[in-house]
C-alpha cells in the first residue's frame, strides 16, 4: 500500500506526485506497450494512437494516495465518481441476513472509464460477508442494474456492531469485478479493498437514521469524501448551478 512518507497528522508541506499503478493493472499496461511497439513497427501512425490508449491503460490503474478521515462516527466513500442516486430501498435479499430488514438510505457512486477504479472500505472493521452474484452488463447507472447486474456485495461490521453494506456492480464495459480482501479480515476505513474493471458502479447502504451528506450531481473520492455520519440525518437540498 502506497503511503505518505512521513504520516503525520501536523504536516504542512505535501508534494504532489504521479500516482503508482496498482499491481493488479501492470499486465495490461506491459500488452498495451507490446502492441504497441508491434503496431510502430508496422505503422508508425497506429503506433502512436496506441501509445494514447497505453497511457489511458496505465491512467486507469492508478492508485493514488488518499488521507482519510479517522473518526469512527464517518462512513467515506467506497468509490470515486458522480452520486446519481440517492434513495430508500430494502437491503439486498443477499445482504438482509447480515444487514436486517427494513429501509436504508442507498448513495449509488457512477465510475466512468477515467475515474479511479480502485474501491475502499468505508468504515474500520470486520468484512462479515462477501456474496458474489453473477448477472448481466446493462448500463450500471440505471437503476435495475442493482439487480441484473454481476455484482459483489460486502457488509463491514465496526467494533460498535454498525454494519455499512456496499455493492460493486458492473457495467456495460466492466468485465471482472476482484475482492482485494475476504470475510473475517479486518480493515481499516479508506483501506483498498477490491477493484472493478473499466466502468462501473459502487452502491453503499447507510442505515436507519443516518442520511447522505452527499447530494445528487456531486463527485466523491473514494477514502476521503464523507458520505454520512452515524446516526445523523441532515436532510440536505441542493441545486445544480
Amino acid at each position: 500500500m502506497a503511503e505518505l512518507p512521513n504520516p503525520d497528522s501536523n504536516l504542512t508541506n505535501i508534494k504532489w506526485r504521479f500516482p503508482s499503478v496498482h499491481p493488479e493493472g501492470r499486465k495490461y499496461v506491459v500488452i498495451a506497450a507490446g502492441i504497441t511497439l508491434l503496431l510502430y513497427w508496422l505503422s508508425h501512425f497506429l503506433g502512436w494512437l496506441m501509445v494514447g490508449v497505453t497511457i489511458w491503460v496505465a491512467a486507469f490503474f492508478r492508485d493514488p494516495v488518499r488521507t482519510t478521515p479517522l473518526d469512527p462516527r464517518l462512513v467515506v466513500a467506497p468509490a470515486d465518481g458522480l452520486v446519481t442516486q440517492i434513495k430508500r430501498v430494502p437491503a439486498p435479499p443477499e445482504l438482509r441476513s447480515t444487514l436486517g430488514e427494513g429501509e436504508f438510505t442507498r448513495v449509488s457512486i457512477f465510475m466512468s472509464v477515467f475515474d479511479v477504479h480502485i474501491n475502499r472500505s468505508p468504515i474500520a472493521g470486520r468484512v462479515s460477508r462477501i456474496a458474489y452474484i453473477p448477472g448481466k452488463f446493462v448500463n450500471a447507472d440505471l437503476d435495475k442494474a442493482s439487480e441484473d447486474n454481476e455484482r459483489q456485495h460486502f457488509v463491514v461490521e465496526s467494533p460498535d456492531g454498525v454494519k455499512i453494506g456496499f455493492t460493486q456492480i458492473a457495467g456495460l464495459v466492466a468485465r471482472r469485478i476482484l475482492a482485494f480482501v475476504k470475510e473475517g479480515d479486518a480493515v481499516t476505513a479508506g483501506e483498498r479493498i477490491g477493484l472493478i474493471r473499466f466502468g462501473s458502479r459502487v452502491d453503499v447502504f447507510l442505515p436507519a437514521g443516518t442520511g447522505s451528506r452527499l447530494l445528487l450531481g456531486q463527485r466523491s473520492i473514494a477514502g476521503e469524501t464523507i458520505v454520512a455520519e452515524l446516526g445523523v440525518d441532515p436532510g440536505l437540498t441542493g441545486s445544480a448551478q
